[in-house]
């Protein structure tokens, strides 16, 4: 019988203002990446919560997701594969921050084209196609996700 499929889940947040996306720069395997904050579900944590917990472990920033952009699928290599929960919110300004988690060197405020010229350093597919969603106006209410079990 083939092992059972067991894909990471994970969260981001698009976090927008004026125009501009925070990104956060990481270094994986001796290379610079950039990716929306993100990071894994802890066992009995909401997904919300998770959210929560990612932004402000990797810019410093207590940003509630104001709703869901969407669910995606991604396989990176044939034994690592995921579910992530892209939320968003969109601020007023461009806030400061300032990672808490030391894998995060710093964080980013990037336009589209900016981010766009980036491909080859975003930590996957997944970074830019959330953004393009988020800017189609892709977007579920926080409801749709039921954590009364926890």
């Amino acid at each position: 019988m083939p092992e059972r499929y067991k894909p990471n889940t994970t969260v981001a947040c698009v976090i927008e203002a004026n125009g501009k996306y925070l990104l956060v720069e990481e270094l994986i395997e001796g290379e610079i990446k950039y990716n929306q904050p993100a990071g894994h579900l802890e066992a009995n944590e909401s997904i919300v919560n998770a959210c929560i917990r990612e932004v402000k472990e990797e810019t410093g920033l207590e940003i509630k997701p104001q709703g869901l952009v969407s669910i995606y699928q991604f396989t990176a290599t044939e034994e690592l594969a995921f579910v992530r929960y892209t939320f968003c919110a969109s601020l007023d300004n461009c806030l400061e921050s300032k990672p808490i988690d030391p894998a995060i060197n710093c964080t980013k405020w990037l336009t589209l084209s900016e981010i766009t010229a980036l491909k080859p350093q975003l930590r996957s597919p997944l970074v830019l196609k959330s953004i393009e969603d988020y800017q189609n106006n892709k977007r579920y209410p926080l409801e749709i996700l039921n954590n009364q079990w926890l």
